[in-house]
């Protein structure tokens, strides 16, 4: 199964800019950080720009910084920022009509599913990146 790592590699961002609180940090610092391409960065930097998480000046001295407080940035915005995927996903094979559990197996699991994503959310919400700044810097 493939996974998607938007929203990690978004926290990652965030945290290094909260980290520098208000120094000057470019789409090249952060790239060498999360040891990528700088335009992959400003891809993701674009994304949570949009979603007001991030503030950015473009040009010669282009940098990035916060676009609000880190302890009023949950980690739900940055995971609806980036649109990660969900959790899980159902299957898409076809059912077989024979089998009453291959026939309704999709919309139970949708059941239990949404709420596994709906706790996952809840508790992203309780998160800040403030916690995680906080944590980094806790040797």
């Amino acid at each position: 199964m493939a996974t998607n790592l938007q929203f990690s590699i978004a926290v990652h961002l965030l945290a290094a800019l909260g980290h520098r609180k208000g120094r000057q940090t470019t789409s090249a610092m952060l790239a060498h950080s999360v040891n990528t391409s700088p335009s992959f960065v400003r891809r993701t930097l674009a994304k949570l720009s949009k979603a007001g998480l991030v503030s950015t000046a473009t040009g010669s001295a282009g940098s990035c910084w916060l676009g609000r407080e880190a302890k009023k940035i949950s980690l739900l915005d940055v995971y609806q920022a980036v649109r990660a995927p969900r959790a899980f996903a159902i299957h898409a094979y076809h059912e077989c009509k024979p089998c009453p559990v291959s026939c309704h197996i999709k919309s139970s699991l949708e059941k239990a599913l949404g709420r596994a994503q709906h706790s996952l959310e809840a508790s992203l919400d309780k998160i800040t990146l403030a916690d995680i700044v906080a944590d980094i810097r806790q040797p």
